[in-house]
């Protein structure tokens, strides 16, 4: 039996985000190399979707690129800290620009079969249900309409994790889900063919209270329902930070993030897919 996951504060995660919109793009170094990544992606896809939709948008990178890929798409960008949207509105051109709306992305505020692509750079580790959000996801995509995603795996951030180990029993980084269960979950939530796959990045700091600096202003701190109240005391904080010393390699602390890669489609109940290859003249 797997142990219960700690829930997200959504609440909490909202307010997160919307004090780091002003400076997120100073630091999400990390964040903008992997959607770039999930961009690369849809080269491979020959879409041509009428109506796609950047969902957990963050400042508009996923939305620009959508816009700059297709250019006779309708794009939309979704968020739920409406600071984030105040970016999105200005990425594109000044007649071209994405149709941003906030709202929670496991209650989409999007009628049934209205989109022919989702795209979403790591903002589903953020979701309160998967299953919900998954639900959702299908439910305003059209017939054949695909789902394409990144997140993060439980090797995230696992130095820090180790550290605050060493300190005590509480959950000091937030929650990520290994990418066989995401792709069961996909499955569960009837998309078909989902196609999962994992790379792994690591950035290096002088000091882990860099690293914390940047994960708060990136608002991506811990955001747990069941996180510790009140300020961390000196003798904890220096206790974890002598633990994450151990990790250090070449005068520099890593800092490991497993990056899942997602793609999925929805079919029709009923419906099946038969690679072309395996189709045989008679």
């Amino acid at each position: 039996m797997k142990p219960e996951r700690p829930s997200i504060d959504k609440g909490l995660a909202r307010r997160a985000f919307a004090r780091a919109a002003d400076g997120y793009d100073d630091v999400a170094v990390l964040q903008r190399e992997i959607g770039e990544r999930l961009l690369e992606r849809l080269d491979y896809l020959r879409a041509h979707p009428a109506v796609a939709l950047d969902l957990g948008c963050g400042t508009g990178q996923i939305a620009a690129g959508l816009l700059r890929r297709y250019p006779k798409a309708r794009v939309l960008a979704l968020d739920f800290a409406e600071p984030m949207l105040a970016h999105a509105r200005r990425v594109g051109r000044w007649r071209r620009r994405p149709a941003c709306l906030c709202g929670d992305m496991e209650q989409l505020p999007l009628a049934d079969a209205s989109l022919d692509m989702i795209c979403s750079n790591l903002a589903f580790q953020w979701a309160g249900s998967r299953e919900r959000l998954f639900a959702e996801c299908r439910r305003v995509l059209r017939p054949d309409g695909v789902l394409m995603f990144t997140t993060f795996g439980p090797d995230t951030l696992q130095e820090l994790r180790a550290a605050w180990r060493a300190v005590d029993g509480h959950a000091h980084v937030n929650p990520f889900d290994d990418m066989h269960d995401i792709g069961d979950e996909l499955l569960h939530a009837g998309f078909a063919d989902p196609v999962m796959d994992v790379e792994r990045l690591s950035l290096t700091y002088d000091d882990v209270f860099a690293l914390m600096r940047d994960l708060k202003q990136l608002g991506a701190h811990n955001v747990l329902s069941g996180r510790p109240r009140g300020l961390t005391g000196r003798d904890a904080l220096a206790r974890m930070r002598s633990a994450y010393e151990a990790f250090r390699c070449d005068g520099r602390l890593p800092a490991s993030y497993e990056v899942i890669h997602g793609q999925a489609w929805k079919i029709e109940r009923g419906e099946c897919r038969v690679p072309l290859d395996q189709l045989k003249p008679k």
